[in-house]
């Protein structure tokens, strides 16, 4: 056991030691910060108000564009090849020109600008004269616009989880779709990067020839499991970093917009503005933060059951898919040799990212529901399907095939691992480390 302490901290404190385990732990944070920061930032110091130049050759939509806060309407009285040639010269950004002809021909609407035109502007100001338009085809039909105004009815759902008691918590699906991406992507990325370190580690020790050095010292399944292990409590302390430090940086920057966040709002009372505006405002807010819905999830399921199952799910996956990296990094000489033993190990961690997509979409269906209890795929998929509430029972099962499964793998890495590691000048057939794996002694 002394022996394996000694590997562990030896892989441990070479990896931690290294300036880009540092680098990594301290630019992640900030740039899942900048992720959310970012465009709330853009959002709250947004002043770029369009001026739209109208000609309006059909004479129907006079007075009738309103213009909003990024967007003014202006009308002018010229033809649009004379407006274009004048574009430059005003302060306007875009002209509009609406033909003649527009109830039969909705589609000769042209708009120029004085650079390219975004997708969001395009939109909004097709929208307001499809708005128009309709409104005035309904005038012409006799048919009452009030009273379709009146009828026209806007429904936001709420939704809600039913717990086991009866009673009703608020869920959020966007936060629960963002949570599970993350967690995906994170054991995902985690699984490649974490086990193919150990592959590597394995490949440059025995192309060094240090690893004789090591086995006249220690069994080979202590050197194996040393190695697991150390490079494993590198990846959580690196996740525990990661956790901290972005918990500190995300709150620092939400207090910082909130300060900005309460000033607009502030400023809008100042200038008169009603409730439903500064409603619609914060709302807005809300919509562009990602966060307050993945606050809300992270509510609904308990904070302490996410990190309890993200740690044990991914020492689990980690412990079933290193040991298979480290058998692969025995029984090869180098990098180029691994490539061909390594495409049956992860076409399982592909395939669940692949499910993961599937999950998102139907968290409850049967393949959601298999994919989290398989132990080769279990490790992502459970979590992604954890945000969107998962039984304790279902979990439990997962925990428990997944420790078999590591178990397993474990014992057929141990197997190949022993024989591997002091094999050189040969390249192995997978025939001939299936046999290995029945070696005795």
């Amino acid at each position: 056991m002394n022996k394996i302490l000694l590997i562990i901290q030896r892989e441990y404190t070479t990896r931690v030691r290294k300036k880009s385990f540092w680098i990594a732990s301290l630019l992640v944070p900030i740039l899942i910060a900048a992720v959310y920061a970012i465009p709330l930032y853009l959002f709250l110091n947004s002043n770029d108000t369009k001026t739209i130049e109208v000609v309006d050759e059909s004479k129907l939509f006079k007075g009738k564009l309103q213009s909003e806060e990024d967007i003014t309407f202006k009308f002018i009285e010229t033809t649009f090849e004379q407006a274009k040639k004048n574009l430059y010269k005003s302060n306007a950004d875009i002209v509009v020109n609406i033909p003649k002809d527009i109830l039969d021909n909705p589609n000769g609407v042209k708009m120029v600008g004085k650079k390219s035109i975004g997708l969001s502007v395009q939109f909004s100001i097709q929208g307001k004269i499809q708005n128009e338009l309709r409104n005035i085809k309904l005038q012409r039909a006799n048919i009452d616009l009030k009273v379709l105004e009146e009828n026209k009815v806007n429904v936001n759902a709420k939704t809600y989880t039913l717990d086991e008691d009866g009673g009703e918590q608020s869920s959020s699906s966007t936060g629960a779709m963002i949570l599970a991406g993350i967690f995906g992507m994170i054991l995902y990325i985690s699984a490649f990067l974490y086990g193919s370190q150990v592959m590597n580690g394995v490949i440059e020790e025995k192309s060094n020839r240090i690893i004789e050095v090591m086995i006249s010292s220690v069994r080979p399944f202590q050197l194996m499991m040393g190695k697991i292990v150390g490079v494993g409590l590198v990846g959580l302390t690196q996740f525990l970093l990661w956790g901290v430090l972005t918990f500190g940086a995300s709150t620092a920057t939400t207090a910082i917009m909130s300060g900005k966040i309460q000033e607009k709002v502030e400023t809008l009372k100042k200038s008169g503005a009603g409730s439903d505006e500064i409603k619609k405002y914060q709302d807005s807010v809300k919509d562009t933060n990602p966060l307050s819905s993945i606050s809300q999830t992270i509510e609904n399921i308990s904070l302490a059951k996410i990190i309890i199952c993200f740690f044990l799910f991914y020492i689990g996956g980690y412990l079933l898919y290193s040991s298979l990296f480290a058998a692969i990094g025995s029984a090869v000489e180098n990098s180029s040799e691994a490539q061909q033993f390594m495409f049956p190990v992860t076409i399982p961690i592909i395939l669940s990212f692949i499910l993961a997509q599937v999950i998102i979409q139907k968290p409850d269906s049967p393949i959601a529901f298999w994919a989290s209890i398989f132990p080769l795929t279990s490790p992502i998929d459970m979590m992604v399907r954890l945000p969107f509430g998962v039984p304790n029972w279902e979990i439990a099962l997962s925990f428990v095939l997944l420790v078999f499964g590591f178990l397993g793998t474990t014992w057929f890495a141990g197997k190949v691992y022993r024989v591997g590691i002091l094999m050189y000048g040969k390249k192995p057939s997978w025939k001939e480390i299936s046999k290995w794996v029945f070696y005795k002694g």
